[in-house]
């Protein structure tokens, strides 16, 4: 079974008269309960890869499947709803709402996305604050809280919807280097209790070790992949 199929995928920008290629035919396969890394220097293709997969901008060529979905042919609305029933996110500066709780963040997808009834938000939310330690800090306030437990919080966040896929850009990027192995330590526990897949980007190449599969980007070719920990995929 495969959950993202990617079949010589390319993303061309324009700039003035200018056509600049962000991603060059790349192509990939990963399987359901992955948890992956694209990996590469700045201007590599990575945050261009990961909006692709998250169905937040199209491809000028090339087939991307996602979830059993051409995401190219979605409208508008209709990646915003298949955003909502199958993709999470976690934000490198957390993205949490400063006036809303920590358990008020966490359930906001419930409320604005899919509509959830309250009795099924409770039980959610309660059991995502246990999961990633933070039912002592869910009446606490953003900025209340420390960047570890911040980006826990979005990692709540981002599973509330049950996804298939979670999507994390330079997830640890403004964390220390012992909070951004606590965060890639829950991120990967999650991924055993709720089988979904995590794909992150980084350039931290002590993260990098963390990942079970990487990809290598570098000026929006795929170099390389490989393959830690004795999981496989295409």
């Amino acid at each position: 079974m495969v959950l993202i199929q990617a079949e010589k995928i390319r993303k061309d920008y324009q700039a003035g008269e200018v056509s600049i290629a962000a991603l060059k035919e790349v192509s990939f396969e990963i399987e359901p309960a992955s948890f992956v890394s694209f990996v590469g220097p700045s201007g590599s293709g990575k945050t261009t890869l990961l909006n692709l997969i998250g169905c937040l901008d199209r491809p000028t060529g090339g087939k991307l499947i996602v979830a059993d979905t051409d995401t190219a042919a979605l409208d508008r609305k209709q990646s915003a709803a298949f955003r909502g029933n199958n993709i999470g996110f976690i934000f490198q500066d957390f993205n949490l709402i400063p006036v809303l709780t920590v358990y008020e963040n966490i359930e906001y997808p419930l409320l604005m996305v899919q509509n959830t009834p309250v009795e099924e938000r409770k039980t959610r939310v309660a059991a995502l604050l246990a999961a990633v330690g933070m039912s002592e800090q869910k009446d606490k306030y953003p900025d209340q809280i420390s960047g570890g437990q911040k980006q826990r919080v979005a990692v709540a966040r981002a599973l509330v919807t049950n996804p298939k896929l979670v999507l994390a850009d330079e997830p640890t990027a403004n964390l220390d280097h012992t909070t951004a192995y606590m965060v890639i330590d829950l991120m990967k526990k999650m991924r055993d209790e709720f089988k979904t897949t995590f794909i992150f980007s980084t350039h931290d190449q002590k993260i990098v070790k963390e990942a079970e599969i990487i990809y290598s980007l570098e000026d929006g070719e795929l170099m390389d992949r490989q393959v830690q920990g004795g999981k496989n995929n295409g």
